[in-house]
């Protein structure tokens, strides 16, 4: 992957010429290597192996890592680029991708220590194994507090035990962040971060999700018997894994943004083209004010969507030297862009009509994998909530 300038500061969010590049050079790789086999492996819903290598190769899977820990030193701002590309043909792979980079790349270039990073974070930002993050369980989701695996002390290590699910790349990854009580009377202030590697005993793959989208990203629940835990898997502190939990989330909200747009743009360049082709009582269906109104509508919230991810994307650059948190504006990016990815969805499928229910054209799986997004890393609810605490002063 090429480098990258520095991202673009101030009011102005016009592109370096590496920022266009790396967003040209994405789309180049999406539409050439995973645009021919989308379909099918949406249709199959097996995970794709040889371009999800290929990403890697590319620089794709560690985007934002720097490059003494395997990736490709980039900024936020390159990363959203490429992902929205990769999304625009198909989010089941930008679902394997921003998992890997934020959920649990960014996890661990913040709260990792360096014997982490290089044994966890340099393989997994290389593109040579895959990593997920795991927090939710069959009756925890918003509501972290009430899980209920558990990781006892004995000795110099810990013993994990229970089951997590809705894992992104759960059936496929090597190593996994999992978030699980060790302190059952705090709630979530008694939640820690661990470092699982799911090559050792008492880890097992469970049930395999049959979602309605995204589904070439495997899915599924964990489980674990006895596994045991060194206290060097140990992420953060105990009892600070809801905390962790929560600032990874930041950064992975503003991945899902960048993914609802891709998904977005999509639906609206198929609309767009479409409405010029296709022709109905004598005209192109374009020049019907019902359609135009619908693609004017797309447009505008595309460009808004875009907007408030670039924001994010430079906020969580600043954060790198100032601290500072992006909360509230990868909240509103992920809001904005998710629910925008469902209108153009929705308005994509009308405008197609029968074709835009049909398998034989890619609408019906962007109207699929479009409602994903405005569910995982946090529900438009959560979404809603998270900005007006913060623009009310509420703490929590």
């Amino acid at each position: 992957m090429p480098s990258a300038g520095s991202a673009p500061s101030g009011p102005s969010l016009s592109l370096s010429s590496e920022h266009e590049l790396i967003r040209q050079t994405a789309r180049e790789f999406a539409r050439k290597e995973i645009g021919p086999i989308a379909a099918a492996f949406d249709e199959s819903g097996e995970f794709p192996d040889e371009t999800v290598r290929k990403m890697g190769s590319m620089g794709f899977m560690g985007i934002e890592i720097p490059e003494a820990y395997g990736g490709a030193g980039l900024d936020t701002l390159a990363y959203v680029l490429a992902l929205e590309e990769i999304c625009k043909v198909d989010a089941a792979h930008g679902t394997i991708m921003s998992v890997n980079n934020s959920l649990f790349g960014y996890a661990l270039l913040r709260f990792g220590t360096e014997e982490q990073k290089h044994t966890y974070l340099e393989p997994v930002a290389s593109g040579k194994v895959i990593g997920a993050y795991s927090l939710t369980e069959p009756m925890s989701g918003s509501d972290a507090g009430t899980m209920r695996s558990r990781a006892v002390r004995q000795g110099e290590g810990y013993v994990l035990n229970g089951r997590k699910s809705w894992v992104t790349s759960g059936p496929v990854a090597r190593y996994i962040i999992v978030f699980t009580m060790t302190d059952p009377d705090k709630k979530h202030r008694g939640i820690t971060a661990f470092l699982v590697d799911s090559g050792l005993p008492g880890f097992s793959v469970g049930k395999k999700e049959p979602k309605l989208g995204v589904r070439a990203s495997a899915t599924s629940e964990i489980v674990f018997e006895d596994f045991r835990l060194p206290a060097s898997a140990r992420l953060g502190e105990e009892g600070e894994g809801f905390k962790i939990a929560m600032a990874v989330l930041d950064a992975g909200r503003i991945g899902i943004a960048a993914q609802a747009l891709g998904i977005s743009e999509a639906c609206y360049e198929a609309s767009i083209a479409y409405a010029r082709e296709r022709e109905a009582f004598g005209q192109k269906i374009g020049e019907f004010q019902g359609i135009g109104f619908k693609l004017a509508d797309m447009k505008t919230r595309i460009e808004a969507s875009r907007l408030l991810i670039y924001q994010a994307a430079l906020a969580k650059q600043r954060s790198k030297e100032t601290g500072e948190r992006f909360t509230l504006e990868a909240s509103m990016a992920k809001l904005f862009a998710s629910e925008t990815s469902m209108f153009c969805a929705h308005a994509a499928v009308q405008i197609h009509a029968g074709m835009g229910y049909s398998k034989e054209l890619p609408i019906e799986r962007y109207f699929r994998d479009a409602k994903i997004t405005e569910i995982y890393e946090g529900t438009s609810e959560i979404q809603r909530l998270v900005i007006a605490r913060a623009e009310l002063g509420l703490k929590g």
